[in-house]
């Protein structure tokens, strides 16, 4: 069998807040309640599993989606549109920019617990998609 990713935990301040936040942006559903998660499934078959912890234990942390031409246009559509700051590094040091990072498209937002969301049309270091 090969090593695949299959879910990870995001820790949240509200676990339908960010992942209401994350499908509004990215265009996903939101999957089945189960105990403490509200469940995000990426088309990879990634789980993203957001579980309610209080707001000092959130470490923050960088999750970054590739997504294509078409869909990038629509979620940064929707960024703009919802008046979301982004920036085009993850230092935020470029706002109201995006990157073009590898001959793609990229940009960088907070989620509401304050995780960096990124989104890329290409993976970074010319690897093909």
């Amino acid at each position: 069998m090969s090593v695949e990713l299959n879910h990870t935990i995001i820790h949240a301040r509200d676990n339908r807040e960010s992942a209401e936040f994350l499908t509004s942006i990215l265009g996903l559903e939101i999957g089945a309640e189960w105990g403490p998660f509200i469940a995000v499934t990426t088309a990879n078959g990634v789980t993203l599993d957001f579980a309610t912890v209080p707001a000092e234990t959130i470490a923050l942390q960088h999750y970054a989606f590739l997504v294509s031409e078409g869909e990038f246009d629509t979620a940064f559509a929707r960024i703009r549109e919802l008046g979301i700051t982004y920036w085009a590094d993850p230092r935020r040091e470029h706002p109201g920019e995006i990157n073009h990072n590898d001959g793609g498209r990229g940009v960088y937002f907070l989620d509401p617990a304050g995780h960096a969301m990124e989104i890329i049309t290409r993976p970074y270091g010319g690897f093909a998609a």
